[in-house]
Order: C-alpha cells, then sequence, then structure tokens
C-alpha cells in the first residue's frame, strides 16, 4: 500500500510537471487532459485515475510551483550563511526557476487562472506571502547578525528583492527570451544589496 502511494504521488507529480511545460507554449485556454497525458505517456483515461479535471490539474500545477518556491529557500540556507549573500541566491534561483518555467508568470497572474475560483486565488495568494515571508526571515536574521540595516522593514526588502525579476520577466516573455533577464537581476542587485547593506565601506562612495 505504501508503495502504491509513492507511486501516485510521482505520478501525479510528473503530470503537474507536464501540464506546468504545456501551459507555457500552449496557456491555459489550450490545455487539455489529452495534450498532457501525451506529455507523460499516458491516455486520458490514465490522468483522470489521478485527477478529476482539468481543474485539479492546475491546482497541483499551483501547488507544484510553491513546492518549487520553498523549495529554493531551503537550498539557499544550506548553501550559504551570510545573509546578504542568501538573499542574492534566492534572486538568482527565482531568475533560473522563472527561465525554465515561463509559464510561472502566467500562472500567477493570469486571471484565467483564478477567476471563478476564489479557493486557487486565494491559495495562490497565500504561496505567495508565504514566500515573502522566509525572504523576510533571512532579512530579519540579517538584521540581528549586524549584516543588514537594522531600521529597514523586512517585508519591504523582500518585496524589494522579487520586485526585481516580475519586469524582467515580462520583458524577458515578451521578447521571447531576447531581454537578458540574469543581467537585469544582477544589476537591480547591486543596487538594493548597496542600499541595505550595513557595511559602511561597501555604501560609502
Amino acid at each position: 500500500m505504501a508503495i502504491e502511494k509513492l507511486d501516485t504521488a510521482i505520478r501525479r507529480e510528473q503530470i503537474a510537471e507536464a501540464a506546468l511545460d504545456l501551459l507555457g507554449t500552449r496557456g491555459i485556454k489550450e490545455l487539455s487532459m489529452a495534450g498532457v497525458g501525451r506529455q507523460v505517456g499516458l491516455v486520458p483515461a490514465g490522468i483522470y485515475r489521478h485527477f478529476a479535471g482539468k481543474d485539479e490539474v492546475l491546482d497541483a500545477v499551483v501547488e507544484l510551483i510553491g513546492q518549487r518556491l520553498a523549495a529554493n529557500v531551503h537550498l539557499v540556507r544550506e548553501e550559504a550563511h551570510d545573509a546578504i549573500d542568501r538573499l542574492h541566491r534566492v534572486l538568482v534561483r527565482h531568475v533560473r526557476f522563472i527561465q525554465e518555467n515561463r509559464a510561472v508568470p502566467r500562472i500567477i497572474f493570469s486571471d484565467e487562472m483564478v477567476s471563478g475560483n476564489p479557493k486557487r486565488k486565494a491559495r495562490v495568494y497565500q504561496i505567495i506571502r508565504g514566500y515573502l515571508a522566509q525572504v523576510s526571515q533571512i532579512v530579519r536574521e540579517g538584521q540581528r547578525s549586524g549584516a543588514i540595516r537594522a531600521e529597514l522593514n523586512p517585508k519591504v526588502v523582500s518585496m524589494a528583492l522579487l520586485g526585481i525579476v516580475l519586469p524582467g520577466a515580462v520583458l524577458w516573455n515578451l521578447s521571447s527570451g531576447q531581454f537578458d533577464v540574469s543581467d537585469h537581476a544582477e544589476q537591480a542587485w547591486n543596487l538594493l544589496r548597496e542600499s541595505i547593506s550595513s557595511d559602511t565601506k561597501r555604501n560609502s562612495p
């Protein structure tokens, strides 16, 4: 029974990943159970063994995004101990996540995704707030260690950090990948780092 549950969880994740990939190329309206099935090598009936319909697949995609964002913060904590370095790594991983999953901005900010589905809308909001809270915690830790200016609002800093990505992601999507969102993020990060760091030498002209 445990093995069967594990297989089901793995298959559900595979289906959610396939749907996320298809959303990046086809959009929400054109997403179909048959298309997702082809992506993972299942007939539509095989998809319906795990999901009742398209809405449940979209819910699973939202959960997958939330899991990936949380995992990025967890990995950053394992990779670095300095708060400034952690914030930079969060930004780099966030940009990479968008580049590898171009459907994410479309999903998060799409009226089609949440219209008529207040439960999903609330879940997307909850995931974003939770992600920002994790980043805010890194800021607070940096303030306690003296690396980040104590007078700054951690929530504002976390919003500023992740706000770097949104306009770049939009331009990257509109230009079909021609806009260099990574370079934009690095330059914007340099400005943000200077404004939040308590290192007087770093901030001096």
